[in-house]
């Protein structure tokens, strides 16, 4: 457990060794989550997202650019309901399962998440969305799934339109007063090394989502990179870069089926 535990002065993400180090997200914060493919980058957003709309009774608005909006319903739906996700796919379930699901389903209508699934956004129509969202009601929450795919108003080098999708990201921001969480793939030489945990120099393709972001997140689950492993089913979430507080990682626990991370009593500084 995280000792020297801080108030929680921004918004919960519902994982406590995670609020203890980050105190919650604030306003105008740009929180980067970034990792390789299937260590859990959309999930880990969706269960903060699902958390802070369901839970904190936050408005959160959801830009999914790689899955549509039914996809994500569903992973929420086995999210909170702790069912298989492959059962619910093919409707292998019971009785009192299909209850459930039912129960659940009726809780999330009432949630304040709104999930846009516009494909192929650029940055403009992104934050010209967002702006029009925020006049309509509060925002709490913005997500976006994920950077990369923001598709760049202009025919600058790659790196050149990342840079300035994280600098528009970081300036919506601080213009509507809220946290975004911007989900951010990771260069392939975290593969080339020994030790594959990520590290800052390994965020994609610019070394502007490093400067823009007030909080770096990345998600490291050994069992999808060694083959011996006694650590099934946990997740280390590596705070790179905290502009404001401490570094370190905190263990989550990781329900694959369910798409679901839980808390894990435990936290070691590095």
């Amino acid at each position: 457990m995280y000792e020297t535990k801080r108030p929680v002065t921004g918004i919960a993400s519902g994982f406590t060794d995670l609020d203890a180090m980050l105190t919650g997200f604030h306003e105008s914060e740009l929180i980067i989550i970034a990792a390789r493919p299937s260590m859990g980058k959309t999930a880990l957003a969706l269960n903060i997202a699902n958390h802070v709309a369901l839970r904190e009774k936050q408005p959160t608005l959801f830009f999914s650019l790689e899955m549509p909006a039914t996809q994500l319903a569903t992973r929420i739906l086995c999210i909170e309901s702790m069912i298989d996700m492959q059962h619910v796919r093919t409707g292998q379930i019971s009785s009192e399962q299909l209850r459930k699901l039912i129960d659940v389903s009726g809780r999330l209508e009432k949630s304040p998440m709104f999930i846009d699934d516009t494909p192929g956004l650029s940055i403009f129509e992104l934050r010209a969305k967002a702006r029009r969202f925020a006049q309509k009601q509060r925002v709490g929450l913005i997500v976006v799934d994920y950077l990369q795919l923001i598709v760049s108003n202009n025919r600058l080098e790659r790196h050149q339109q990342i840079a300035e999708i994280s600098n528009a990201l970081k300036q919506l921001a601080r213009e509507l007063s809220v946290p975004v969480i911007a989900l951010s793939q990771l260069s392939r030489a975290v593969e080339s090394r020994t030790d594959q945990k990520p590290q800052l120099s390994d965020l994609r393709e610019s070394g502007a989502i490093e400067q823009d972001a007030d909080v770096v997140l990345f998600i490291y689950r050994e069992e999808k990179v060694k083959k011996e492993t006694e650590r099934i089913g946990i997740a280390d979430i590596i705070v790179a870069k905290q502009r404001n507080g401490p570094t370190g990682t905190i263990e989550l626990r990781f329900w694959d089926k369910y798409m679901k991370f839980g808390n894990v009593e435990k936290f070691r500084e590095d």
